[in-house]
């Protein structure tokens, strides 16, 4: 039990950083479209913004990494009930008539 008191995960190693060459293509590559989260956020959000964005993203990252702390805020998400296509006009609905969608933020 003690020496997991003081356990703060694998090293942090060159293979594990992040650095603006990972994150940039990651931004390019998110899908345009999609709902926003619940900081109103989107995808276009990220894509178009300033260049500058994944090098701040990067130092955000790098800090949550050796802090070993998460915001809360990123921990949440929200799931909205989307009715299942077989059948859901013709008959009264039940929970087996529906699927969960989970809407995360972003970043």
């Amino acid at each position: 039990m003690r020496s997991r008191f003081n356990y703060h995960g694998l090293p942090i190693t060159e293979a594990r950083q992040f650095d603006t060459e990972l994150v940039r293509p990651i931004i390019s590559t998110l899908k345009l479209g999609n709902a926003c989260g619940s900081d109103r956020l989107s995808a276009e959000h990220l894509k178009y913004c300033h260049p500058c964005l994944p090098y701040v993203l990067v130092k955000l990252f790098q800090l949550m990494l050796f802090s070993s702390y998460i915001p809360a805020e990123f921990r949440y998400s929200y799931i909205v009930p989307f009715p299942k296509l077989k059948e859901c006009y013709s008959k009264s609905l039940t929970c087996e008539n529906f699927r969960g969608i989970a809407i995360s933020r972003i970043l």
